[in-house]
């Protein structure tokens, strides 16, 4: 099968680390196939960066040819309701997906993200995707380019955090809440001795299973293809013409 990563913002070395996670937990037979949006931010901090993050990955996810599901490589699950209605394989966010791989492995769990603007984002889609009573969600204090500079002392404060969260929060798992930190889950479980989620390699091995199962997006209802119509301006070329 053949499984597409979009990096929704424009850092092409963000799409390589992701791109590196999805490759170590791919099954045999599973390709991964990686986008980097060419339009929007540099990351994505906070809904401004995440709204003007959408034409960019939709734009990647619209050409994709061949692609059996899709992974959108943001924790913000940036434009996730957007692409599954304007295609129909599934598509999967690292926010809901790491979430329901943490539900199987431990009651209570804790998302470490990057920055206090994100937290509140997360902390909405963790209630929305039915976690509220499980999990918290901390924030350490880390623009999500940091995580590029082994200099920032980024790393530090991600261990802070995940000490607090094991000894104030009773986690019992740990959630990492940025893509960026996709290379670290395997050292950190090793260090605390906790589950270490990561959203992309959850994402991928979900992606494998909806694909084995040969499940499509519903297209009744809140994931309908979108009414034809005429957008204006630089949206024209965003302009629907599935129904």
């Amino acid at each position: 099968m053949r499984i597409l990563l979009v990096n929704p913002n424009t850092t092409q070395s963000m799409t390589d680390k992701a791109a590196e996670a999805a490759r170590a937990v791919a099954g045999r037979g599973t390709e991964i196939i990686t986008a980097t949006a060419r339009m929007g931010p540099a990351s994505i901090e906070g809904h401004y960066d995440g709204a003007l993050a959408l034409p960019g990955l939709l734009s990647e996810i619209a050409v994709a040819e061949g692609i059996d599901a899709a992974v959108i490589a943001c924790f913000d699950d940036t434009g996730l309701d957007a692409a599954r209605s304007l295609i129909g394989f599934p598509v999967l966010g690292l926010c809901e997906s790491a979430l329901v791989t943490a539900g199987f492995l431990a009651h209570r769990f804790t998302v470490v993200t990057t920055l206090e603007r994100s937290r509140v984002l997360l902390e909405n889609l963790v209630y929305r995707y039915g976690f509220g009573a499980r999990a918290r969600v901390r924030a350490a204090d880390i623009p999500v380019l940091e995580l590029e500079d082994p200099v920032s002392g980024a790393l530090g404060k991600l261990r802070r955090q995940i000490e607090r969260a094991l000894a104030e929060d009773g986690a019992e798992a740990i959630i990492l809440g940025c893509a960026g930190m996709a290379d670290l889950a395997h050292a950190l479980q090793q260090e605390f001795g906790v589950p270490v989620v990561d959203g992309v390699s959850a994402a991928v091995k979900q992606a494998e299973a909806l694909v084995a199962q040969r499940l499509t997006t519903s297209k009744r209802g809140s994931y309908a293809t979108p009414f034809s119509k005429t957008y204006a301006g630089v949206m024209a070329a965003f302009s629907p013409k599935g129904m």
